[in-house]
């Protein structure tokens, strides 16, 4: 069944912003659940991503690692992340599927200053319409999760939307449909909650007893989460600890252009005063009394 887009938010325009608990009745809050202890690092889900949203291909080299990429790009919006690290004197790779985490409260939209360039809709999804980016670049410094990546030729910013179109159309997105071992999960955001836990206490069964979900509250929560085999170390996975997001910078912004829609008027207001009290200024004409020089030869 196809889902409604609602829009949430919309960046630049403090007053699209709705609180949380406004949003019950909204229709389904998506997301997706990634169980990195299920991940084999295939890549299906990269390539999936790259074919769907017609990203072409991006050359690469090899630099010492099973990445197929140093980093997410314009053209590279999801990436395999491989972490070779040592975890009980055994020798672990901690794989990782870098993207945009969708978070509930979007540090990138709150940073945007163009109107319209990033929107959020009522079913977590967090999308850009390049259409409207100025290449400011702050929403990059914005997300705390340094996922949006800027294009120096076409001067515009792009992330994964979480393939906005076939979530549209009532399907899932392409990463999920590809993975070969299910170890990428999609559905409502509590019914992915409710799998997270139970993946953690198969994990916890396992002997993994740092297992858990990364669902950051500093951020409201994400719309793609994890389930961490070890919690206890979020850094080797590339996962910040306690990221944070604030709508200030949209109640900041509501503020100014308020202070400015009031110096405006007082600015017109100053104006007709003026020309009611005075008139129009009328230029007037001055007589040039200024001496002649002599221009007789003298007798």
């Amino acid at each position: 069944m196809a889902d409604t887009l609602s829009i949430r938010r919309v960046s630049a325009t403090p007053d699209a912003y709705i609180p949380i608990s406004a949003l019950r009745s909204a229709g389904p809050s998506y997301a997706k659940l990634v169980d990195i202890g299920a991940c084999i690092g295939c890549k299906g889900c990269e390539v999936a991503c790259k074919e769907w949203n017609d990203l072409g291909v991006e050359p690469t080299a090899n630099f010492g690692s099973y990445q197929s990429h140093k980093d997410l790009s314009p053209k590279t919006w999801l990436l395999m992340r491989f972490n070779e690290v040592e975890v009980d004197g055994n020798l672990n790779w901690l794989i990782k599927k870098d993207a945009c985490l969708h978070c509930e409260e979007p540090g990138c939209l709150f940073a945007c200053p163009a109107p319209g360039a990033i929107v959020q809709y009522t079913n977590g999804i967090v999308d850009f319409n390049q259409e409207n980016c100025i290449g400011c670049q702050y929403c990059v410094a914005g997300c705390p999760f340094d996922i949006p990546r800027f294009d120096v030729h076409t001067r515009k910013v792009s992330k994964c939307n979480m393939c906005v179109d076939r979530v549209e159309a009532g399907l899932e997105p392409a990463c999920v449909k590809t993975c070969p071992t299910n170890a990428i999960s999609w559905g409502s955001k509590d019914d992915m909650l409710a799998l997270a836990d139970k993946k953690v206490e198969t994990l916890n069964a396992r002997g993994y007893d740092n297992a858990a979900v990364y669902n950051p509250a500093g951020v409201g929560g994400t719309h793609m989460m994890y389930v961490v085999p070890h919690g206890d170390r979020l850094a080797d996975y590339s996962l910040p600890s306690d990221p944070t997001a604030s709508p200030t910078p949209m109640t900041a912004l509501g503020f100014l252009k308020r202070i400015g829609a009031y110096l405006m008027g007082f600015g017109v207001l100053g104006v007709v005063g003026h020309f009611l009290r005075y008139g129009p200024e009328r230029l007037e004409e001055h007589e040039d009394h200024e001496p002649r020089g002599d221009t007789g030869a003298a007798a």
